[in-house]
């Protein structure tokens, strides 16, 4: 049975011309990138690396003349744009040093390995030069990440010290572009935020069903828990669209069930569900096996329904988990279901911010950002810099924040949405938009510049409610 998500055809295009373009930009986007590691990873050694590692920064940062190479090109169109789909492949050899002070000794990096598959969209489509109006990149999933380091075994506790810096990295590049995540240029600057954002694909209700042969054989279980506990008291935790969530705990079973079911946003069918089962344990949990499936390939089946082996330290342990999905589409109407379990999510509220538009003051005095604000749910904006060709008085966001709407939720005569208007963490100036306005509007989809009260500034904005519907 084909897959209820919405796919356009897909087009295999040669990755040749494009590596060559990469291979000549190599030099120009080494230094860009090194540049910015060194701007977003320094701070975060400070936060997420324990003492001595915490005092950590770049020496020498080079990313080597090897450049980034792609393959299996998949082209789509979509709704106003272009979809292309591609691996991406980096055998880096670098020159990284970092230093900790007297504390540590120089820690050096020679090779760096990153492959994962990336979806780039070019939209929206224009009829004036240069046709495209932003790009947007993304890993489809988080990408593989491997680090070699120079006097590796002169570093002590060098496994701690990798998980830490890789951590860091993956971080910066999960929380910048992998889905939901997207790293967003424009390559026209008139281009219209409303018009590039892609909504998700749809809602992905998914149940982990149970698990089956978790027998004391694992490679997962230590010696110590062999002798006082042989039978797995285990949970699942789950990975898919940018969320984590985990079942309960069954004690004592080999074949626990769980039959708990999550719901997950989905902005690509590609995108894969991870299902970690894991031993619970009260000083670590003792990981049993991991298993993934993409979403395109469990809605392909004819149930809905897989068994997964269970897969740890790259060897398959014996053990499965079953899990089971439905496939939920997003779409244009509203009405409040009835009897629908508490937790399920039945729509989704959208709002995205543009820019906001003639703010009052000197430009030295401006630290401008937006907050969003809708009952317990309350998001902001970043602060733009204060560089050359950025406007503080008119400046551009183009950010989106989602809340899903679960059971139970009201959304005629609910609290309206709040943006507020601040500079340098003090609220300026507020307005409120009602969602009646919202669910009056065609498609639900209100698009506009909202006037802050008391103002002239007005921040331009898109609020979108969508119902879900079950794919036949």
């Amino acid at each position: 049975m084909a897959s209820p998500i919405l796919a356009t055809e897909a087009h295999w295009a040669d990755a040749g011309f494009l590596n060559e373009i990469v291979k000549h930009l190599w030099p120009n986007i080494n230094a860009g990138a090194c540049a910015m590691i060194k701007q977003i990873a320094e701070p975060m050694f400070g936060t997420m690396l324990p003492a001595p590692l915490n005092s950590l920064f770049f020496q020498k940062i080079d990313l080597g003349a090897v450049p980034l190479v792609f393959s299996n090109i998949d082209v789509h169109k979509i709704e106003n744009g272009i979809k292309l789909d591609l691996d991406v492949d980096w055998q880096g050899q670098c020159d990284i040093e970092l230093n900790g002070g007297s504390l540590i000794p120089k820690i050096g990096v020679e090779h760096v390995k990153l492959s994962g598959r990336l979806s780039i969209l070019l939209c929206p489509l224009t009829n004036v030069i240069p046709l495209i109006g932003a790009a947007q990149v993304a890993f489809i999933n988080r990408p593989s990440l491997t680090l070699v380091y120079t006097d590796a075994a002169n570093i002590a506790n060098i496994s701690a010290l990798d998980s830490g810096i890789r951590n860091i990295v993956l971080s910066i590049i999960s929380s910048m572009a992998v889905l939901p995540n997207r790293f967003f240029v424009k390559l026209d600057p008139t281009t219209d935020w409303f018009r590039a954002y892609q909504h998700p694909e749809g809602i992905l209700r998914l149940t982990v069903e149970s698990a089956q042969n978790l027998g004391e054989e694992s490679k997962s279980r230590n010696f110590l828990k062999k002798l006082v506990h042989d039978v797995p008291d285990c949970f699942a935790k789950v990975k898919a669209g940018g969320v984590e969530w985990k079942t309960n705990t069954v004690k004592n079973n080999r074949h626990p069930e769980w039959n708990q079911t999550q719901d997950f946003l989905i902005s690509d069918e590609d995108q894969v569900i991870e299902v970690d089962v894991q031993d619970d344990d009260t000083l670590s949990d003792d990981d049993v096996g991991v298993a993934g499936v993409s979403v395109k390939t469990l809605m392909a089946t004819e149930a809905r329904r897989l068994e997964l082996d269970l897969v740890h330290k790259g060897e398959k342990t014996g053990g499965q988990v079953t899990v089971r999905g439905q496939w939920l589409q997003l779409v244009p109407e509203w009405t409040a279901p009835a009897e629908v379990p508490q937790g399920e999510i039945v729509g989704l509220v959208t709002v995205l911010v543009a820019r906001v538009l003639g703010i009052e003051g000197r430009r030295q005095d401006l630290k401008p950002a937006v907050s969003v604000t809708w009952g317990t749910n309350k998001f902001q904006t970043g602060v733009p810099s204060d560089s050359p060709g950025v406007d503080l008085q008119n400046p551009s966001y183009d950010v989106v924040y989602r809340v899903p709407i679960t059971a139970g939720m009201t959304l005629s005569g609910s609290s309206p949405i709040r943006f507020a208007l601040l500079n340098a963490g003090q609220e300026t100036a507020a307005v409120d938009v009602s969602l009646d306005e919202v669910l009056a509007a065609p498609g639900l989809s209100l698009e506009s510049e909202f006037a802050f009260s008391g103002s002239s500034t007005k921040v331009r904005a898109g609020i979108y409610v969508r119902g879900t519907r079950t794919a036949q």
